[in-house]
């Protein structure tokens, strides 16, 4: 991916913006531009076997981290909500790091800041 000073400037405001949210909420969430630029909290990034929110914003295909049958509606869930700002719930199932998979429910929202629009995502875990 190109290198891009705006989106890195943007994710570091949202960090910032969200931090006590992504510090205080017992749920896992994670808050995208592109695959390179992205958070998340610590919940989430446990959830799926990394270390920390660091080590999993370095994974440069995030993609994988959904199960394959289910990529395809995670990506056009996110699309409505960065394209059509509409927010939407699914049911999908991660691949942790260690290729345990974990069934969660998705709560996708929108969030406008500085023109651009970012998936913001709930991942609450149904069953392991």
């Amino acid at each position: 991916m190109a290198h891009n000073p705006q989106h890195e400037h943007l994710i570091k405001e949202v960090a910032e913006l969200f931090k006590p949210v992504l510090s205080k909420s017992p749920q896992a969430i994670y808050i995208y531009l592109d695959d390179e630029h992205k958070i998340c909290n610590q919940k989430f990034a446990k959830m799926l076997g990394y270390g920390s929110p660091q080590e999993w914003v370095a994974n440069k295909y995030p993609v994988t981290d959904v199960e394959e049958k289910d990529q395809e509606k995670v990506i056009k869930d996110y699309m409505d909500a960065s394209r059509k700002f509409k927010s939407s719930s699914l049911k999908a199932t991660l691949v942790r790091k260690d290729g345990k998979k974990i069934k969660t429910s998705i709560i996708m929202v929108w969030c406008l800041v500085s023109i651009l629009v970012f998936g913001f995502h709930l991942e609450l875990t149904l069953a392991g």
